[in-house]
């Protein structure tokens, strides 16, 4: 079982995706040919990840017709502009193996180079439009960046991929998303960025919160699963990463048990309105740099 979303342009989406964000590459193609043999149709890439040939690999290897399967990449900051991120999907193809793209969004908002942002973005429309893409989007963008898009461009984005887990909610930016017909997908679904090691600061570890542990014990199931629930409860796409087995399976694993209302308010309660990733507002030019190697 699993759960299908229709974007805004009418093209079916599974709620529910593997995402491959820091992925080592030689962990990459098992953990996507994994995902497949449990049942994920849906998979979440990006060039700046560095394992979209990878990705390719593992769903090559897991015996499926391209269209069974939902492909999502990314375009990153360096490859913005018009005819360079045309270029963009020409090397995101080839690395992925397949001639058309399910959904192609642009990376970061980038701020201080904001009219690459809209062209990039106009090419986005091009790639849809010949149909090598079947939907576009963005990602971390914030009320005021999707405004400005909106005035410039002709077609609103099918999705907005951000920070989303219950300690960073980020209701904005959903009422956003949502009066524009957007579907808010979310990165870090299960706060894995509120624990991973070496990030910087002193973290809350969001699997470990005493009251979705309690909601967990109620339903006989884990943190992770809870939290992936709250999210297809909502609405939300989610694309929680894992090369562990068991974990792609138990992250799966959420299509047999109900949230109540009341379970659902409580974890919207727990929101800090603390961002533990990048501030999309800020820009970062040596990281944006970033050169993304042909295929």
């Amino acid at each position: 079982m699993t759960i299908e979303l229709i974007l805004n342009n009418g093209v079916t989406m599974p709620a529910l995706g593997l995402g491959v964000f820091q992925s080592a590459p030689e962990e990459t193609t098992a953990a996507v040919e994994t995902a497949l043999a449990t049942g994920y149709r849906h998979i979440d890439t990006a060039a700046a990840y560095g394992n979209e040939r990878e990705v390719g690999q593992g769903i090559r290897e897991s015996g499926l017709q391209r269209e069974e399967v939902f492909i999502e990449s990314k375009v990153w900051v360096s490859d913005y502009g018009y005819e360079q991120t045309l270029h963009a999907w020409d090397k995101a193809a080839g690395k992925l193996g397949v001639d058309y793209l399910d959904l192609f969004i642009l990376h970061q908002p980038a701020p201080d180079r904001f009219e690459k942002t809209i062209e990039a973005y106009k090419a986005l429309e091009r790639l849809l439009e010949d149909g090598r893409v079947r939907s576009i989007g963005v990602s971390n963008f914030m009320p005021h960046h999707l405004k400005e898009l909106l005035a410039s461009t002709d077609i609103v984005p099918a999705v907005n991929q951000i920070e989303l887990h219950p300690y960073f909610t980020q209701p904005d930016v959903q009422n956003a998303d949502a009066a524009n017909g957007i579907l808010t997908q979310a990165w870090s679904p299960i706060g894995g960025i509120t624990f991973y090691p070496g990030w910087g600061g002193e973290r809350r570890n969001v699997m470990e919160d005493p009251a979705i542990a309690a909601i967990a014990r109620t339903h006989a199931k884990t943190p992770a699963q809870v939290m992936i629930r709250w999210h297809l409860q909502q609405g939300r796409s989610a694309i929680p990463k894992s090369t562990n087995p068991q974990r792609i399976a138990e992250n799966f694993d959420v299509f047999d048990f109900e949230l109540s209302t009341e379970e659902l308010a409580a974890i919207d309660a727990l929101d800090l309105g603390v961002r533990n990733g990048p501030d999309p507002d800020v820009a970062r030019p040596e990281r944006f740099a970033m050169v993304i190697p042909e295929a």
